[in-house]
This record gives C-alpha cells, structure tokens and sequence, in this order.
C-alpha cells in the first residue's frame, strides 16, 4: 500500500509541475496576444529547417529527375529549379525532402 502511495504521491508532484509549465505557456502566450493587439513589437521564435542538397538525395537515391519527381509528387519543373538553385524548397516541400533524405523508403511506402 505505502508503494501505491508514493507513486500517486510522484504522479500528482510531476502533473503539478505539467500544470504550472502549462499554465506559464498560456499566460505568456495571452500576454503576447495583448501586446500585438495593442501595436507593440512581440519577440517571436521560428524554427528554420536546415536547407536540404536535392540533387544529393536524388543522386544518392540513383533516380533521374523524372523518376525522382514522379515518385514524390513533384513536378519536374520545380525540381530542376530546385536543383539550380533559382528556387529553394520551403514548408511542406522542404519537411517532405528532409524525410525523403532520411527515410525514403518509408515516404514511397506512404505515397504508393
């Protein structure tokens, strides 16, 4: 029984500690809310994904640019500016390429 105790006891100290970083986060999140509504500069964080080597991943998948485009939905046009770098893939293009890099089988599994 006193194990039982000490666990609920662990469980409720560490939810507590959940509770309050949680709570922190939405006060400073209404606070930011408040202060942009009144005009005032707000910091804001943003993630950048690091930029991925198109043509690398496709060469180290041995596809051509067809092949390539064809099996991740991507247009053959915007590959090739991708490649040359007149364009560079950002949000849901450049999350896609990061997995792509990283697990490619399991992409041509979700996308067949």
């Amino acid at each position: 029984m006193r194990c039982r105790s000490w666990s609920a006891f662990l469980f409720i100290q560490h939810w507590g500690k959940i509770m309050a970083s949680a709570s922190e986060s939405i006060a400073q999140g209404l606070q930011e809310a408040i202060e942009l509504n009144q005009g005032r500069p707000v910091a804001a964080r943003t993630h950048r994904p690091e930029e991925v080597d198109v043509a690398g991943i496709r060469r180290y998948l041995g596809m051509t640019q067809m092949e390539f485009a064809s099996k991740f939905c991507i247009s053959v046009s915007t590959l090739r500016h991708w490649e040359r770098g007149d364009r560079t893939p950002h949000g849901p293009a450049l999350a896609l390429l990061h997995v792509v890099a990283k697990e490619p089988q399991a992409v041509l599994r979700a996308l067949c």
